[in-house]
């Protein structure tokens, strides 16, 4: 029952990704159809570019910062998210790419500019896997390409949460210039 329930939300959730293409296609804008290969690729960079923004954007003295004790700080949110990334690429690939830890120990990645070179390089690397794999590997990897692009956007919003609590605004709601 849970393979099929799976499978099925992976399909519907594809099936978002193309329609959101031809919704756009139909508002007047001029744009292919996509492939699995790039809808995939477009969510998990666009996730993925959000958060390194608010990695590289957030103050470095408030790395530690966290909303209370129950929860991450900072840059253990963004180790974690970087770590799970990596744990994708692994049972994709099924070799042993980045740190090898789930949660990697913030004194391993001691600075800012170590924490956000991390992160940058999981996004990275699983924009080269899915390239790699092209539509017929995304396909039969979907479930996981999908549920790790939502765990980072579930990572994402507890960060915009971070930023709400220091009275900051989030790179991505600031107007645009």
């Amino acid at each position: 029952m849970k393979v099929f329930t799976r499978a099925m939300l992976s399909i519907a959730i594809l099936m978002t990704f193309c329609l959101a293409g031809t919704v756009r296609a139909q508002e007047g804008q001029q744009e292919k159809k996509r492939s699995t290969t790039e809808a995939v690729l477009d969510s998990w960079n666009e996730i993925g570019n959000r958060v390194i923004a608010m990695a590289q954007d957030w103050p470095e003295d408030k790395y530690t910062y966290r909303m209370n004790t129950d929860v991450r700080t900072f840059q253990a949110v963004l180790l974690h998210v970087a770590g799970s990334n990596y744990d994708l690429l692994n049972g994709i690939t099924k070799t042993k790419v980045g740190d090898g830890r789930n949660d990697p120990a913030a004194a391993d990645y001691a600075t800012k500019g170590k924490t956000v070179a991390f992160l940058k390089k999981s996004v990275e690397d699983g924009a080269a896997e899915i390239k790699k794999e092209g539509d017929a590997g995304v396909a039969a990897h979907l479930y996981y390409w999908i549920g790790y692009t939502e765990h980072m956007g579930e990572h994402y919003g507890l960060l915009v949460a971070y930023y709400r609590a220091n009275g900051m605004v989030p790179p991505e709601s600031r107007p645009k210039k």
